[in-house]
């Protein structure tokens, strides 16, 4: 009887060392309030695509529609394949001297419980940075509409995803030198989305060649409700970027959402003041191309900068975004629906307010150890020059091995009839 008394007693003290060390293992454990978050927030960013389908659709050629569409899918599709089986191990793997991660993660077969650093599942991770990638390779196809033949583009968004992408994702969110090394800061794809697609969207302008209707001068939007529903779109996929790469739901999180707003109202006004002071009426396109631009350049900074710091950055990124495709168009480049300037251009522009914004007098987050405004702001150049170069050589590279395949370009027969008019594309 006494020994019966005395078993729930052991019991307990045999659990005790049990508890200790589960208290000790808890960072391995996932915390589902973040995975629902990061979840969530997943889903959301991929409303990009149908709303980078519209936006483009909307703003092209009246035979170029449906098309563009088609591509927008296709290129998806074909990169999320390309990056479960090997895009997210070269981007996330093991470090590799900094330049790739190695192949531990290869078809996604070994995924950790939990991802390293943070308290959400390593799937969950991967799926968000295969969203990110989808839609960088998503954002260039307005480059080359109403011109690109379909299985140039998809072949070459593939091989882009890959070569040119991956690296740079490695770089900046990997563990890579531009973050590891050099302390360069992009936290939403200022410059490993929208900076690396944009310059690799005009490279692949430059190379594909004027379209046959080209006009250096701008024109407005031929289906404006597709535009503004698309930018729309845009607006909640571009917020769930900014907020799902806290990677918790925590104040991180709505801190980083805050910004992306403020960013996108400012830049959508400013745009709008801009055409007014211009004497130009207030279009369809200038609300979505605003609304855009102004998402597009606080990403890289959104998590550490304040509300207030994130209107400077919409507005600035708003104006030089306007500039720059004026300017690309007067130089005879037929970046047809702006990819460049409405998103490389203001994402750079972003990267490099970062370091003057991030001052804690200024309401930011504050420099690492050993950082301050201008090592910073060398830092954001060195990752925005590494970038740029990257993306222009690796672009050139690509594109020029997938043409021995398929011709960059459709016939002329079929660009003039309209690619909706034809096999999108294949003509």
């Amino acid at each position: 009887m006494h020994y019966r008394r005395l078993m729930p007693l052991a019991a307990l003290l045999a659990a005790a060392p049990t508890a200790a060390l589960a208290q000790d293992g808890a960072a391995e454990v996932t915390d589902t309030g973040d995975t629902g978050w990061l979840l969530a927030a997943t889903l959301l960013l991929l409303l990009v695509i149908p709303g980078l389908a519209l936006f483009n659709s909307g703003r092209a050629r009246s035979g170029a529609l449906v098309s563009g569409m088609v591509q927008t899918a296709s290129v998806a599709a074909a990169v999320s394949l390309a990056w479960i089986v090997v895009g997210y191990t070269l981007a996330f793997g093991d470090v590799s001297g900094g330049w790739l991660g190695t192949g531990n993660a290869w078809m996604l077969i070994t995924l950790g419980n939990v991802r390293d650093g943070l308290t959400v599942p390593e799937s969950g991770f991967a799926l968000f940075q295969i969203a990110c990638a989808l839609i960088a390779a998503s954002l260039m196809t307005g480059a080359w509409a109403g011109r690109g033949r379909f299985g140039w583009v998809v072949l070459f968004s593939t091989l882009w995803s890959l070569v040119v992408l991956a690296p740079i994702v490695h770089w900046l969110w990997g563990g890579g030198w531009l973050a590891a090394s050099v302390g360069a800061i992009d936290f939403a794809g200022g410059l490993a989305i929208e900076a690396a697609a944009g310059t690799s969207a005009l490279v692949a302008a430059l190379l594909i060649g004027r379209g046959l209707d080209f006009d250096a001068k701008a024109r407005p939007a031929a289906f404006a409700p597709f535009t503004l529903a698309g930018a729309f779109l845009l607006w909640v996929g571009w917020l769930a970027l900014c907020g799902g790469s806290a990677f918790s739901a925590n104040d991180d999180a709505a801190s980083a959402l805050l910004a992306g707003h403020a960013a996108a109202c400012a830049g959508l006004l400013v745009r709008l003041g801009t055409a007014r002071l211009r004497r130009r009426p207030v279009t369809a396109e200038a609300v979505a191309t605003g609304l855009v631009s102004g998402l597009a350049a606080i990403a890289p900074a959104a998590l550490y900068v304040s509300p207030g710091s994130a209107i400077c950055f919409g507005a600035l990124g708003s104006l030089a975004s306007y500039g720059a495709a004026a300017l690309i168009r007067r130089a005879g480049i037929d970046d047809r629906l702006d990819v460049f300037a409405l998103f490389a251009v203001p994402g750079i522009v972003g990267a490099l307010l970062l370091a003057p914004f991030m001052a804690q007098t200024l309401g930011g987050a504050g420099y690492d150890a050993g950082m301050n405004p201008l090592a910073q702001l060398v830092a954001q150049a060195i990752a925005v020059m590494a970038v740029v170069v990257w993306s222009v050589i690796g672009t050139a590279i690509v594109a020029l091995m997938c043409s021995l395949a398929f011709p960059m370009r459709v016939s002329e027969q079929a660009e003039a009839a309209g690619l909706d008019a034809t096999s999108h594309g294949e003509a």
